[in-house]
């Protein structure tokens, strides 16, 4: 058992895991109420155009609307002939499995000088498609660069442009797929050859060829008709996409567990990948198939801030909304008698497990890794060949620059779609993200102050202050000296009220005149 899809289909979800030699290493969740928006075209409206952020905002008819940058509008050149340079491939979460590793690079700025005031007025109608799935408050991110995915290709409708994916390396194979899409493709339109078709036969391309022309023919024709706003074509759900993305002949097997998903699938790899049929298995135990391949377990570990390593030594990883930290300690590990040994190995261990969470994870943005120090240029120089290597079966794109004299190492990882953990988890009700309260005893020198303050200048002899039960407790016994000598200062007595509908950074302080002073 090398490499397993595993589809765990309900009522509610569905979800997927790539396991390599029994390890987790890629999880995708789509809950029914919560799908994707990626790859769907829509006819929308400019609503606003932002000369100051060469951007626009466009309503598609989804609770926010989607944001448009002048790079991703394309534009016809004077002859009408699609232009090359305006393509932006690496936008498309489509096109980010397969074009990112295009050999040709393809220049995807405008000419200098054109901005968005040129391109765009508000009312005008556009057809966009979302390539960055909405996270958090912002809205998802438009093009106008139609691509279309299938099995072997990935058709792009504004360029007459012909790549291959880098991760096709043999230059006879390359060169004999570029002489089949040149023969058969028409004029002006662009295709990509995806890592899956490395060893498609001429029939096969020409039939994914014939299916991505008819389907975007079909599409014009829909918009044509379609209000404004409004869906124009729905990408396939995550179990498709999935299945054609990611179920190549590498894998072994593809297991799933519901037998209406595992019709559909058989279906659908009968049209478009008949020779893959025998390696799909519908798991008919009782239990959910992620539960027999133990997967269950490991999904919950994805949530933990401290990772373990083999050596005794240990990884923390924070996110914030600007980037993530990752901080590497060498924690029971204590090697044997030489200290930058003992440094060297926990960091190459830690940088396995980096990269390794940085895929399952899905953390994307800007990432910052801090090993141990090391001062050997030579042992650095290593950490970072082996960071990259690591690295090289993620299908996100990846920039790092190398090891600083600090140890640290900065990179960026493309995000296309929320990361497990926010998918998974949602800010705590209580600390509301923050993940710190203030303590009890902060809480309680706090009420204290506002008393001692507003004491004397207050009518009547009584003060009632409401509190949480901990914040309380702590008045009652650990604070009551304090306590005391405060009624003796102000001249009333205090009143203390446990409140368990209070949050524990909250209370009340009531006044015998009825006046009230809330505090935090």
């Amino acid at each position: 058992m090398a490499t397993d899809l595993i589809i765990n289909a309900t009522l509610f979800e569905i979800r997927i895991a790539l396991v390599e030699y029994g390890n987790l290493v890629e999880f995708y969740l789509e809950r029914h109420k919560e799908r994707g928006f990626v790859g769907n075209i829509y006819r929308g409206r400019v609503r606003r155009v932002l000369p100051g952020m060469q951007a626009a905002f466009v309503d598609i008819g989804l609770d926010r609307t989607g944001f448009l940058y002048v790079d991703d509008i394309f534009v016809k050149s004077d002859s009408d002939a699609l232009d090359d340079r305006l393509i932006s491939l690496e936008n498309s979460e489509a096109g980010a499995s397969c074009c990112e590793n295009v050999s040709d690079s393809l220049p995807r700025h405008l000419p200098p000088g054109v901005s968005i005031e040129e391109l765009l007025v508000e009312g005008q109608e556009l057809l966009v498609q979302i390539c960055k799935e909405p996270i958090g408050t912002k809205g998802a991110r438009l093009t106008t660069h139609i691509s279309l995915p299938c099995r072997n290709l990935v058709l792009m409708t504004t360029t007459d442009h012909v790549g291959i994916s880098r991760k096709i390396e043999d230059e006879t194979i390359r060169q004999q797929l570029r002489e089949n899409i040149e023969a058969l493709r028409p004029v002006g339109a662009g295709f990509i050859v995806r890592t899956a078709g490395e060893n498609a036969t001429r029939e096969e391309i020409e039939a994914d060829m014939e299916y991505l022309l008819f389907l975007w023919r079909e599409i014009q024709d829909v918009a044509q008709q379609a209000p404004v706003p409004s869906l124009v074509y729905e990408d396939l759900d995550i179990t498709l996409r999935t299945v054609r993305d990611l179920f190549t002949p590498e894998v072994d097997r593809l297991v799933i567990d519901n037998f209406r998903t595992y019709e559909r699938v058989l279906k659908f790899v009968e049209t478009f990948a008949p020779h893959l049929t025998d390696k799909i298995h519908h798991c008919d135990e009782e239990k959910s198939v992620f539960d027999v391949y133990g997967i269950e377990m490991e999904v919950n570990r994805v949530l933990d801030k401290k990772i373990w390593l083999r050596c005794g030594g240990y990884i923390i990883i924070e996110t914030t909304e600007a980037l993530t930290v990752i901080d590497v300690n060498t924690g029971r590990y204590v090697g044997k008698d030489d200290l930058e040994e003992t440094i060297f190995k926990t960091n190459m261990e830690a940088v396995k497990e980096i990269a390794y969470q940085l895929r399952l994870r899905n953390i994307g943005g800007i990432i910052i890794v801090d090993f141990i120090d090391m001062e050997n240029e030579v042992h650095r120089e290593e950490l970072f060949r082996a960071l990259k290597e690591a690295s090289r079966k993620d299908k996100s794109r990846m920039n790092m620059l190398k090891v600083s004299e600090f140890g640290l190492v900065q990179m960026t990882r493309k995000r296309n779609r929320d990361d497990l953990s926010s998918v998974l988890c949602e800010s705590c009700f209580y600390c509301h993200g923050e993940g710190k309260l203030k303590s009890t005893r902060t809480i309680c020198y706090e009420i204290f102050r506002k008393i001692q303050r507003a004491g004397r200048r207050m009518p009547g002899d009584e003060v009632m202050v409401k509190a949480h039960p901990q914040v309380a407790s702590l008045m009652f016994k650990e604070e009551a000296t304090n306590l005391d000598q405060i009624e003796v200062e102000i001249g009333k007595n205090i009143v203390i009220v446990p409140s368990k509908d209070l949050h524990l950074e909250k209370y009340e302080i009531v006044w015998k005149d009825g006046k009230e002073q809330s505090g935090a």
